[in-house]
């Protein structure tokens, strides 16, 4: 059987030194996004195998539950990196006034960067496990806020992330408390690279 490619398991050694967000979350939630790549590896070998030998067949409960599961699995690695991608130490408020990104924002909210903010904050302190993500549409170039059920129930096709947030209790429990969601949507407003989530807009 030919060599299948395999994801790597990215460095965000970077993340460190984030307000209000502690090391210590920070190195168990990047063990958590280890996971995500290794089952995504396992996942990918196996039906890759099952494909290969001619197998493949969607009467097949097995191979139908671990092509489900490959979304879960993959959705879960990817949006930690993305997650990850968009936050370090020492970070700025908001984006810089004058920016790209400020102008996206302010032109997809009605000419207010706080309509934005308000929203993904009342997005952000919605009950459930999730994400919150700041997508852009890529044929009219606006922005918006979405929810996102576990990782892959919510993911409007063909946008791009722009600002992600994991909304899981596993993002915040060593710092805060089930019911602080709150307190860690503040801390996350303190540790946003802006400049890499301009980078991400098309």
């Amino acid at each position: 059987m030919a060599d299948v490619k395999k994801y790597p398991e990215r460095d965000f050694s970077k993340v460190r030194g984030l307000t209000g967000i502690s090391d210590n979350q920070i190195t168990e939630h990047l063990k958590l996004y280890a996971g995500y790549v290794k089952r995504t590896n396992t996942l990918t070998e196996k039906l890759f195998g099952i494909c290969s030998e001619g197998k493949a067949s969607g009467a097949d409960p097995v191979y139908a539950e671990l092509t489900r599961r490959m979304g879960f699995e993959y959705n879960g690695m990817v949006l930690h990196e993305y997650y990850f991608g968009n936050m370090k130490g020492g970070a700025q408020a908001e984006p810089p006034a004058g920016g790209k990104l400020k102008k996206a924002l302010e032109a997809s909210f009605g000419g207010k960067y706080d309509t934005w903010l308000s929203d993904f904050r009342a997005v952000a302190t919605m009950p459930g496990v999730g994400w919150v993500i700041t997508y852009q549409d890529p044929s009219t170039g606006w922005l918006s806020n979405h929810w996102v059920t576990l990782h892959n129930d919510g993911n409007p096709a063909g946008y791009t992330p722009i600002l992600v947030m994991d909304g899981w209790e596993h993002a915040f429990m060593r710092d805060y408390q089930a019911t602080e969601r709150a307190k860690y949507v503040d801390a996350f407003f303190k540790s946003i690279d802006w400049e890499a989530c301009e980078k991400r807009l098309k």
